[in-house]
């Protein structure tokens, strides 16, 4: 799991160690798109080396393998596995006019069809309906609008990542009438940042890991004066 990020430097630490202590590499990276700002980039990758049998997990399941999986779990379970997907490779964010859900997957992968067994789950299960979107390198199941609301409602509890969590919780808020629209927007204003310029969540992983580090001195002993 590589990132140029302060959110995933962290947070995927947390994830990985849920399985065993990952091991860290540290390199550079190209420039991030987005980030015009960016020419090169310190990205942090954590990976932990296991062997397969010892992997509790389907590696990569089927189409029937996943289905079969995803109709066993009762509706709480389901609404984990969703915000699971979506603290990984997900987006929440308000356009303007209304609020959207992202999952994104891999196109040039096994994970492909994952994207339309969710999407087909959700409506089954919860009445939500998404649509899918195909882009350059990979599909996006997209919900939005009264859609998108409904699935927060459903998963906001079970979501981990920080900023996505902070948003889904502000959406419900809002949507619940306990803030005004102007109250909505200003909080919301807080947690964007604006495309190609600097900002403190990205390129900034490796700083953000080695304040969250223990603490050890390496320099002798320190005089007091």
């Amino acid at each position: 799991m590589s990132t140029t990020n302060t959110i995933g430097a962290v947070f995927f630490l947390m994830l990985l160690s849920a399985i065993r202590v990952p091991n860290l590499a540290i390199k550079w990276k190209r420039g991030i798109p987005t980030a015009k700002y960016i020419s090169e980039a310190i990205s942090l990758s954590y990976y932990i080396d296991l062997n397969a049998k010892v992997w509790p997990w389907p590696i990569e399941p089927d189409i029937d393998e996943l289905e079969k999986i995803i109709e066993s779990f009762v509706d709480e379970e389901f609404a984990e596995f969703i915000a699971v997907l979506l603290d990984g490779d997900g987006t929440v964010w308000y356009d303007g006019y209304t609020v959207r859900v992202k999952i994104s997957v891999c196109k040039n992968c096994h994970k492909l069809f994952v994207a339309n067994i969710l999407k087909n789950a959700i409506v089954k299960r919860f009445g939500i309906v998404g649509y899918t979107t195909p882009n350059k390198t990979v599909l996006d199941l997209e919900f939005s609008g009264t859609d998108a609301i409904k699935l927060l409602k459903r998963i906001a509890r079970y979501m981990h990542h920080p900023l996505r969590k902070l948003r889904a919780e502000l959406f419900l808020v809002y949507y619940d009438g306990k803030i005004s629209r102007e109250e909505f927007e200003k909080l919301y204003e807080q947690t964007e940042y604006e495309q190609g310029r600097p900002d403190i969540k990205r390129n900034h992983a490796l700083e953000v890991i080695i304040q969250a580090a223990p603490q050890t001195h390496t320099h002798g002993e320190q005089n007091n004066y």
